[in-house]
């Protein structure tokens, strides 16, 4: 059960109230931000927060057991600090939202109302509206290890162990034709075709410096790099923006053994019978039924 403090609790239960709703946003990357609707900034627990940003709670949803609640804010993308482009690309997507009630007379008497995560954001003509999501969501997170046949790892984590820093497995390139979105033209990376599908694509300059994708297709011809991106750039990519790439995993047990040589750290269970084997029926004489092995 919530405990409301003394002090807000008789503010609350006279006739005439002074509160207003704040935002903490902390993202992943440890920037925080601070937000009100009131109509002037306040001050507590070490942050500004701004008023003139435009933000209002649209809604909010509490649900009992382990379902997922939470709310939506919306508002103008004309705070300080709070952009668009940043939006874009993906600054914000899982930053921790602390929503507070505040009495702006004295912001000493405030409550916690929730933490939650922002979810998805959606943007039209120059506004927003996030959606905050409760707790509950955790649970529904990939959380340990997972039993399957390929590999639970990241290329290059601490689990896995490969460096990507090695010249074997990084490459840097500088785009010298694109289509501005998805799809780029670069050369003398060097690696061979299909080396990078599946990797990561950080840009190092340009508009979308700091900004990483997945490689959705590598193509090596005739001495230049093409590369295929699963999702577009935020900003338009142009001739000469740079960038770095990784080579790419498919979390195979071949893969990791012949292309990385680190099978010893393969994080996955290859000879799992998967479930084409358990669905199928029996043939009789049929071989390897006897609960041995299937590789010796």
């Amino acid at each position: 059960m919530r405990t409301i403090p003394s002090g807000l609790a008789a503010h609350l239960a006279d006739g005439v109230t002074t509160v207003c709703h704040c935002w903490k946003l902390i993202r992943r990357d440890g920037m925080t931000f601070g937000f009100t609707d009131h109509d002037r900034d306040l001050a507590f627990g070490g942050t500004t927060f701004a008023a003139r940003s435009g933000l209002e709670a649209a809604e909010a949803t509490a649900e009992l057991g382990f379902a997922v609640g939470g709310g939506e804010v919306s508002g103008a993308l004309v705070s300080a600090g709070l952009t668009e482009d940043d939006i874009s690309s993906g600054f914000y997507d899982d930053a921790s939202v602390e929503t507070w009630l505040v009495n702006w007379d004295n912001v000493g008497e405030r409550l916690l109302l929730d933490i939650g995560s922002i979810g998805e954001i959606r943007r039209a003509d120059g506004t927003f509206i996030a959606e905050v999501r409760g707790l509950m969501h955790r649970l529904d997170e990939e959380r340990g290890r997972l039993f399957r046949a390929t590999c639970s790892a990241d290329l290059g984590d601490g689990k896995c162990g490969v460096k990507l820093s090695s010249s074997i497995y990084t490459g840097a390139g500088t785009v010298t034709r694109t289509d501005g979105a998805l799809g780029i033209t670069a050369s003398g990376i060097g690696f061979a075709d299909g080396w990078c599908t599946g990797g990561q694509l950080s840009w190092t300059s340009g508009a979308n410096a700091g900004v990483s994708v997945e490689v959705k297709v590598h193509r090596a011809i005739g001495g230049t790099d093409e590369f295929d991106l699963w999702q577009r750039a935020p900003q338009a990519i142009l001739v000469g923006d740079t960038f770095r790439v990784t080579a790419g995993c498919d979390k195979t047990h071949a893969t990791c053994r012949d292309k990385f040589k680190n099978a010893v750290n393969f994080r996955g269970f290859p000879h799992m019978p998967g479930n084409d084997f358990i669905i199928r029926m029996p043939r009789q004489g049929e071989p390897g039924l006897d609960g041995g092995s299937f590789f010796k």
